[in-house]
């Protein structure tokens, strides 16, 4: 390896360019549409096509080739990306006909239609720079969104109809809202009718949402981007629903609940699912689409929050609903009105349903995820080998994406055919051992430098969590642990441990986070001693470090806050600091609205005032802090460090910030990235007297 890790850590978007994904299944099954750039450095993604029969792989779309060398973006696409965590660029995204014989997609701003049979890719006229366009399931139309105004261009003659127009600068039609798409994972805002006649469309009014600034302190002579942020407490956009024709008729269709959560419309009927604002009751609807009465098919409540799962609602092909529900202690594959599968079996997501036969992915053992089916009331497993799976079905085909502890990358086979990972090679291997640790059997990984003796002498220790509800750390594949290895490499034992909240492991599992943020720490401390029970003579409890970003970096500061006695120095990336400054949806699913009273038990301002000199308390922060923030960031905005950072000089406690100028909080530029891995190796190891 030529390169630096951190280097090529950040060049190659943390291992990701050049793995495929999106994959489309042909209805026959002998085809594969996907996207991946052509090698593990180049972040220009292209459109290819997989022959099943014959395993070849065709290039359809190569960016540079239509002149895309360089992307010029609407600010509504670079948000759409931000939401996504899009880090690479070309065609990000694409979306076919019913029968994949054709594919549209944006290309800075440009609409394109690929003909996947013939190769042919040419550019269609629009009336602006385009978001989010969908062919129509006959492939004669497509739809798409400009400055906000929903678009049908029919292909054949032209003609371009302006179905939805905002009524203000603060109204779109067919895009998904800030909430949606950061928190619900829904990324679109309208829906084809099976016979492509008419859509539905969602209408987002974000008058009633609070405006915030997102300034540039680096450029004092540019105007601060607006943006309208619901934080907790606040109100959200107000989101309808309309069936729209083709020639503009319009129909509403209400719903009574705070959250559109998705809608699916398709030959059985159209759906769409919502969530109370307290996310206790989840509704699945049928609407006419003729006069947009809606009847209600299920309800789910839950005193604490009803999950989201992606793939639902679907059905069978005589119509049967498939759901999740939880049942039983597990979250359950729900055929009709009767789960399928064991409680033990936590389903996490429907992935296809081919006929009567249903793909999803489910987990055992939290540490994998493997991929199963339901057919004609049997449950089968697709995937034995331990790894973490993903996968499509169509045509009667599965194809199938691996990672793996024992293998590097991402294997794809559909068939008899693989389609190739060109990702780069790390230049390290994990030393990952997998445990259950602490007085609540915890998932953790324990890494050790590849160069140690076990037993030949203790390391200082690196806690390298995310622990925050709804993500996952510690599973069964390498690249879950490339960076921390790394870290391992240059001295540490590294300890990644997922705590209560994190998924896998059942609904009561997860729902042990209610309320309280801080009992994430309670975790790592636990997981912390039960890997040092297990490698005693390894790990040296007298010097810990912890680092994270987002609710990671939350923990962190929390770490050397609450338990100084437990961690000596903390590196807090874009850290959420006061969780009345975070978005609604995530933040009141766990700790409720803010008048309940259960923000302040998990705000680190209310630790950084407890060495408040003017009251006498001459405490200082015992331990090293690094506060660490992008200017730029619209999700955990910068005023989340910057009140922490003030709140710690009121009370004459030392820390120190490095702002990040122009920076979000995915931090995709490559120099930045590289040397925030060295400039916290830096910190630590002065922190903790390391030579």
């Amino acid at each position: 390896m030529t390169e630096s890790f951190p280097r090529l850590h950040a060049r190659t978007r943390r291992f990701t360019l050049g793995v495929p994904r999106n994959f489309t299944i042909s209805p026959d099954g002998g085809r594969v549409t996907f996207l991946r750039t052509r090698s593990g450095t180049d972040p220009v993604t292209c459109l290819w096509e997989l022959d099943v029969a014959s395993g070849a792989e065709r290039l359809v779309v190569d960016p540079l080739a239509l002149g895309a060398a360089d992307e010029d973006l609407p600010p509504e696409e670079r948000a759409r990306r931000e939401r996504s965590r899009e880090s690479a660029g070309g065609v990000v995204a694409y979306a076919t006909d019913r029968e994949v014989r054709q594919a549209v997609f944006a290309l800075s701003g440009d609409l394109y239609l690929a003909g996947l049979a013939s190769g042919e890719v040419r550019r269609l006229p629009a009336a602006g720079p385009v978001i989010d366009p969908r062919l129509d399931p006959t492939g004669a139309r497509v739809a798409y969104v400009t400055g906000g105004a929903l678009h049908v261009l029919d292909i054949a003659t032209g003609t371009d109809a302006l179905l939805g127009e905002p009524e203000s600068d603060l109204v779109t039609y067919g895009l998904a809202e800030f909430i949606a798409a950061e928190e619900m994972e829904r990324m679109r805002g309208y829906w084809w009718s099976p016979s492509g006649d008419r859509l539905l469309v969602a209408r987002v009014d974000e008058s009633p949402v609070p405006l915030w600034h997102i300034a540039d302190p680096a450029n004092p002579g540019r105007q601060p981007v607006p943006q309208r942020y619901p934080a907790a407490g606040t109100a959200n956009a107000e989101v309808t629903l309309h069936v729209i024709g083709l020639d503009g008729a319009r129909t509403a269709v209400p719903f009574d609940q705070e959250y559109l959560v998705t809608a699916a419309w398709d030959a059985h009927g159209l759906a769409i699912v919502t969530l109370s604002r307290d996310q206790r009751t989840m509704r699945l609807l049928s609407a006419d689409p003729d006069t947009g009465e809606t009847t209600l098919l299920r309800e789910d409540t839950d005193p604490a929050w009803v999950d989201i799962v992606t793939g639902v609602p679907a059905r069978l092909s005589d119509g049967t609903l498939v759901w999740v529900a939880d049942a039983d202690g597990g979250h359950r594959l729900v055929v009709g009105d009767e789960p399928v599968t064991p409680p033990s079996l936590q389903v996490r997501a429907v992935l296809d349903v081919d006929g009567d036969t249903v793909l999803f992915q489910a987990s055992g053992e939290p540490t994998e995820i493997h991929l199963w089916t339901y057919s004609a009331g049997v449950v089968s497993a697709v995937t034995t080998e331990p790894g973490v799976h993903s996968g499509r079905r169509a045509g009667g085909v599965t194809l199938v994406a691996r990672q793996s502890l024992d293998t590097e990358g991402m294997t794809v086979t559909v068939g008899s055919a693989s389609i190739n990972s060109l990702a780069e090679r790390p230049g390290l291997e994990p030393r990952v051992s997998l445990v259950r640790a602490g007085s609540r059997d915890l998932s953790t990984a324990i890494l050790l430098p590849s160069w140690h003796v076990p037993g030949s002498g203790p390391l200082p220790v690196l806690m390298d969590p995310y622990g925050g509800p709804h993500a996952q750390r510690v599973l069964s594949a390498r690249r879950m642990f490339l960076e921390s290895q790394w870290w391992a490499e240059q001295g540490f034992a590294v300890i990644v441990a997922d705590g209560r909240g994190t998924p896998g492991r059942g609904p009561a599992f997860e729902r042990e986070m209610l309320h309280d943020f801080t009992i994430s720490l309670q975790d790592q401390v636990d997981a912390l001693q039960g890997a040092a029970a297990l490698h005693p003579d390894d790990l040296d409890l007298s010097r810990v470090a912890i680092r994270g970003w987002s609710f990671g970096g939350y923990l962190a500061a929390l770490a050397v806050l609450r338990r100084p006695d437990v961690f000596h120095a903390a590196v807090a990336g874009a850290p959420v600091t006061d969780w009345r400054l975070y978005d609604t949806c995530y933040t009141e699913r766990y700790l409720g609205h803010p008048d309940e009273g259960h923000y302040e038990r998990s705000s680190l301002l209310i630790d950084a005032e407890k060495g408040d000199t003017a009251k006498g308390d001459t405490a200082k922060l015992e331990r090293p802090l690094l506060l660490i923030h992008g200017l730029a960031d619209d999700n955990v905005v910068a005023a989340h460090t910057l009140r922490l950072s003030s709140a710690l000089l009121a009370a004459g406690r030392a820390h120190t910030v490095l702002p990040l100028s122009g920076v979000t909080h995915m931090t995709p530029q490559e120099v930045v990235a590289e040397n925030l891995l060295l400039l916290q190796l830096d910190f630590l190891k002065k922190s903790l007297d390391l030579s």
